[in-house]
């Protein structure tokens, strides 16, 4: 199998079709104990899902979102309505979703993911069942005062690592924690999806729709249900979601990390047209689209013999 084509870089993103991407993920992500394997056919199935198809097959699984962390400023955003004001032209709705938008900050939802993930990892060493994965987990949360250590029994930060179908799977984890590692996706998506809210909402965000717990940084995405915004003007149409992979790299510099995304499905012959990989930086990444509001930051697991999620990720191809 022959090296990938460089990738087209431009402001901070490279871009390239997906079947470039199949090579260069048989050549660089691919590996298994260490051995190159093909991309199956059921795993080009799930690439061929555009963004979420990325996540998916680095991950293993379609994306859960259950373990999801947010900022939000709420003094920022109190502060902003209190003394603030519509822009010219600019509705009361416009404004507070202006605001609230604004208050949530998309760097500090991915460090609270990282070192959330790094308490996990901590936790999975030497771990041979789930039980002594759990409590080094407590103990971990117990020594920094993270207040995760109160969850639930049956919280999902408690129970995503049983729910992982590689930890279970023989050639996975093998129901072995020190086998796995924690890793990290992104999901941007629209806050008003209400369908029977405030039209005003559904164009302009609700404020009160997936705001994180102020001790924990978790948010509920139970409710997101892929529904995206309304449009504001006729012809207008936005995108539902975008998924960005990043793994389990290990560079400090949010701003040098890099995010595996796509653009859509991959429709040649339709459309949509052929779909477009790319990997972008961190401020590039984040930065969005006007047709999100939201940015969550999402810890899951994968087998430490898959390569999937490497701690360098090289932007491009050299």
């Amino acid at each position: 199998d022959r090296m990938s084509d460089p990738y087209r870089p431009s402001y901070g993103r490279a871009e390239t079709i997906v079947n470039n991407y199949i090579r260069k993920w048989q050549q660089v992500y691919s590996h298994r104990d260490g051995r190159k394997q093909q991309m199956t056919e059921e795993q080009r199935e799930w690439l061929s899902y555009g963004c979420v198809g990325v996540t998916w097959v680095n991950s293993g699984q379609y994306p859960t979102n259950r373990l999801a962390f947010v900022f939000f400023d709420e003094d920022k955003y109190k502060n902003e309505l209190k003394n603030g004001r519509p822009r010219s032209g600019e509705t009361r709705a416009e404004f507070e979703g202006r605001v609230a938008k604004d208050s949530f900050d998309e760097a500090k939802g991915f460090q609270r993911a990282r070192d959330v993930a790094s308490v996990m990892n901590k936790a999975l060493e030497n771990a041979h069942d789930e039980g002594a994965y759990l409590d080094n987990l407590k103990k971990e949360l117990a020594n920094g005062n993270d207040a995760l250590r109160n969850e639930d029994a049956r919280s999902p930060f408690y129970s995503a690592l049983r729910n992982t179908p590689s930890f279970k799977d023989r050639n996975g984890g093998n129901h072995d924690p020190s086998k796995m590692k924690a890793v990290i996706y992104s999901k941007h998506f629209w806050r008003g999806q209400d369908r029977s809210g405030s039209s005003e909402k559904r164009k302009y965000g609700d404020p009160e729709a997936f705001r994180p717990d102020r001790g924990t940084g978790l948010v509920d995405m139970s409710r997101d249900r892929n529904i995206p915004r309304s449009p504001t003007s006729p012809g207008e149409s936005f995108v539902n979601f975008d998924y960005g992979w990043f793994g389990a790299q290990t560079e400090a510099d949010a701003d040098k990390t890099v995010w595996t995304h796509g653009n859509h499905y991959h429709a040649p012959n339709g459309s949509l047209g052929a779909m477009h990989v790319y990997e972008s930086k961190f401020r590039n990444w984040s930065d969005g689209y006007s047709d999100f509001d939201r940015g969550a930051y999402v810890v899951t697991f994968v087998p430490k013999s898959w390569n999937t999620a490497p701690d360098k990720v090289k932007q491009g191809w050299p």
